[in-house]
């Protein structure tokens, strides 16, 4: 039998609980053995839960029953949820988590504690919630070289681009609804600005390459300034627009970037509705593969969890290796990046657009008072160039 503790009974530490005792013949069946939850620890109390009857409010109590081998960190934040998770590993207690933003800043450090205490670090529910992501990073695609990741990695923000893109609504409606409903926190910065969405892509990049990635290095964009007439514009191209993290590898410069896009139908990631999350993953030899769930929510993300558990359970007293380590991976500045750029501008003469920007696509007749352009392929530090020489760009998405 292999015993667990919980710590934080919110959100997905309470679907933790819930998956490990709905689910219990099913995983002991595929198991071979039984997990049995010893322990939940949160300060407060849940009278009528049937958690009151292992819930505790002391972290040493979990840590120093040695019975408990696994220990769910679900408890969000960096403190004291650092602290702890480091405790764990160094009594030899294995640690499965959801908390990006600790696994963000600290992975190579409790990987490596994990590896001296015999005992693993594990993270699959931190990026993409409950789609399997990480452990192919690791397992299936071990013997790859990683040319590219590109993934909606934030359900939020494509629940509100989708709805305005299909209800016309604006931002700032659909933001109120995304709230409404629990899409949204009540500040919802980390969604809309691309910060959750930047943590998620540091994480795959240092995964991809076994280097630390420092998510302040990111360019990193959200879709407040996205409108309706943005999706007008989309329509007329055939395309849509999704916020995307990006993640490429040219020779040996990698590059990193978090932003709108416009996409079109050709790309596998063009029908990823809703809350729902996808992940395209594309390798030197086995070509593109991709990931696609529910990016988030209670059972999805403690399925998750639940998945690192069994892992550990079935290699008792070992460490599942990580290759992660503290050499930081250079991030090139994304000026030498190149791609194609779509661009707003008031009404102007398109031999005035060529004459600065080159051979364009033109796209008249969707605004009043303006129209717009897809130039030619050019670097990121060509487009601002031309942007500032032109002046009075109304706004310009990247495509594609």
């Amino acid at each position: 039998m292999t015993k667990v503790a919980i710590l934080g009974y919110g959100t997905v530490g309470s679907g933790v609980y819930e998956v490990l005792k709905k689910n219990r013949d099913v995983i002991s069946n595929k198991l071979g053995d039984e997990i049995q939850v010893q322990y939940v620890l949160d300060l407060r109390e849940f009278e009528g839960d049937p958690v009151q009857e292992v819930l505790v409010h002391d972290i040493d109590q979990i840590l120093n029953d040695t019975e408990v081998s696994v220990v769910c960190e679900t408890m969000g934040g960096e403190h004291p949820a650092y602290e702890f998770t480091k405790r764990a590993l160094s009594c030899g207690k294995s640690v499965c988590t959801s908390n990006k933003e600790l696994v963000e800043k600290h992975g190579p450090e409790l990987i490596k504690i994990a590896k001296a205490h015999d005992c693993s670090y594990l993270f699959e529910a931190s990026v993409g919630g409950g789609i399997p992501i990480i452990r192919p990073l690791r397992t299936s695609l071990a013997q790859e070289e990683i040319l590219s990741i590109t993934g909606i990695l934030n359900g939020t923000t494509n629940y509100i681009l989708t709805k305005m893109e299909t209800e016309g609504l604006a931002f700032e409606t659909v933001l109120a609804r995304a709230q409404e409903k629990g899409y949204a926190e009540k500040n919802p910065d980390a969604d809309v600005l691309g910060l959750d969405a930047c943590r998620k892509i540091s994480i795959l990049t240092s995964l991809a390459y076994g280097k630390k990635v420092d998510f302040t290095d990111i360019t990193t964009e959200g879709i407040t300034a996205i409108t309706s007439v943005d999706f007008a514009y989309a329509k007329k191209m055939g395309a849509t627009i999704k916020l995307f993290a990006k993640s490429v590898k040219k020779g040996d410069k990698h590059y990193a970037l978090v932003a709108p896009f416009v996409v079109k139908p050709e790309n596998p990631l063009y029908a990823v509705k809703g809350v729902f999350n996808a992940i395209l993953v594309n390798a030197n030899m086995g070509g593109e593969t991709m990931y696609y769930g529910k990016g988030a929510g209670k059972l999805a993300t403690a399925s998750a969890v639940v998945a690192d558990v069994l892992d550990c359970a079935r290699h008792p007293g070992k460490h599942l290796n990580i290759k992660w380590n503290d050499e930081k991976l250079e991030i090139s500045p994304i000026d030498g990046a190149v791609r194609r750029f779509f661009v707003r501008v008031p009404v102007t003469d398109e031999a005035q657009i060529q004459d600065v920007f080159g051979e364009v696509e033109m796209l008249k007749g969707v605004a009043d008072g303006e129209c717009g352009f897809i130039t030619e392929e050019m670097t990121e530090a060509s487009y601002r160039e031309k942007a500032a020489k032109f002046g009075n760009i109304l706004s310009m998405i990247r495509v594609d």
